[in-house]
């Protein structure tokens, strides 16, 4: 028997909380930004009203004004979205204890084992967006299907507030002729690359020669097709085996002497560090940085990480101020690596951070978390390359050559 799976997406979740929080948004174009003061800053999430305008996210506000002068312009409130995330998923927990989430907004449910209890996929899918609509004051699209890909496109379909289901007998007619692009993972990379071979869309990819997609992805063109055509079967994840640590590392093309380029450096390779701990949904107590100089001499350090962190600038710092006390400034450094350690469930610490007070160190958190969680959904629909540090471009330390990441 196939699987059941759903994919329960929020719809424009931080401008829904703010709409529950402030009921005056409801009727107006609204978008939640960042940096508000800063015409550079950008569009975190939109209003339904405000999509009509053309408004998209990661835009930046200055664009997004300009395309509608009535918008109303919101500030985002991180804490209010963890609550919210959690009311949400608390629904879920009453049909299946099998669940992955895909962000703060969006999640996995396989509820293969519920339907004798609560009706068929859909029956629940329809339970479910009842219920997170009257108990919680959002609305949330889901996907029905009999795997993970096909439950995310359902979700996608139609939007906001509906139930899409995508079964044996429909997928073809539903998600063949869609934009290749909507397919999970398929970034603007990969969708140019498809595009220069003829292909289009998802019909066109699962007709796709197996031997023509390996050679220009590798074993990533196997993949592709099993998603295109419905055989991919990867489990609904609730509960990954903990990592004991998290680690990244870089051997620069020359010797690195200045201190500032250190922290080039550090910051780069703490960003994926941060991002990979969010993935798993953990924090890291300790940061040790590794360096090793030009005869390739190793010396490792660590210091304890309070309040443990997921986030990239907190890591980045405290491994700066390590090299800094334990490294002599022109001492050639030839490779730096960062491990982020002693790891622990983010759930088990996030209810800690809530008892600092609003100002201070626990508003930059919040500002930082923020950041670095939008980069990360950013990034999930456009590709890592779609937000890149500007510091680390075609520069000779080596990080990242924009003209080898063309495809």
């Amino acid at each position: 028997m196939d699987r059941v799976i759903l994919h329960c997406d929020c719809n424009s979740f931080f401008a829904s909380v703010e709409t529950v929080l402030n009921p005056e948004y409801k009727n107006v174009p609204m978008a939640v930004c960042g940096s508000i003061e800063d015409r550079h800053g950008i569009v975190l999430a939109k209003n339904e009203l405000a999509k009509k305008y053309g408004i998209k996210t990661a835009e930046i506000v200055y664009s997004a004004k300009k395309k509608c002068k009535d918008l109303v312009v919101a500030s985002p409130h991180y804490k209010e979205y963890v609550k919210y995330s959690r009311m949400v998923n608390e629904i879920y927990k009453d049909y299946t204890d099998i669940i992955e989430p895909f962000g703060i907004d969006e999640s996995w449910l396989d509820v293969t084992a519920s339907i004798k209890l609560f009706g068929s996929g859909k029956d629940i899918a329809e339970k479910i967006r009842e219920r997170i609509k009257n108990e919680v004051g959002i609305t949330v699209s889901v996907g029905v299907s009999f795997n993970k890909v096909f439950a995310k496109l359902g979700s996608d379909y139609k939007k906001p507030d509906a139930v899409t289901v995508i079964d044996r007998d429909n997928y073809k007619s539903i998600v063949y002729p869609l934009p290749v692009s909507d397919l999970l993972f398929v970034g603007k990379k990969t969708a140019l690359a498809l595009d220069s071979i003829g292909i289009r869309t998802i019909g066109q990819l699962a007709d796709a020669d197996l031997q023509v997609l390996s050679c220009m992805f590798g074993k990533n063109g196997s993949l592709l097709l099993d998603y295109a055509t419905g055989e991919e079967n990867s489990p609904v994840v609730s509960k990954r085996e903990d990592a004991k640590s998290i680690s990244n590392g870089f051997t620069f093309k020359h010797d690195i002497l200045d201190f500032e380029e250190c922290r080039i450096g550090i910051d780069y390779l703490a960003e994926e560090i941060g991002m990979r701990l969010r993935e798993e949904g953990v924090l890291a107590s300790t940061v040790a940085i590794t360096l090793k100089d030009d005869s390739l001499r190793s010396i490792q350090r660590q210091v304890p990480q309070n309040p443990p962190t997921d986030l990239a600038r907190e890591i980045s710092k405290t491994a700066f101020s390590i090299l800094q006390s334990q490294w002599k400034e022109g001492k050639p450094i030839r490779m730096i690596t960062l491990t982020a350690t002693n790891l622990s469930r983010s759930v088990m610490s996030s209810e800690q951070l809530t008892m600092f007070d609003e100002e201070g160190i626990d508003k930059t958190r919040e500002k930082n978390r923020l950041r670095e969680n939008t980069v990360d959904s950013i990034r999930r629909k456009f590709g890592n390359d779609s937000i890149v540090n500007g510091a680390v471009i075609d520069t000779d330390l080596g990080l990242y050559n924009k003209k080898n990441k063309k495809g």
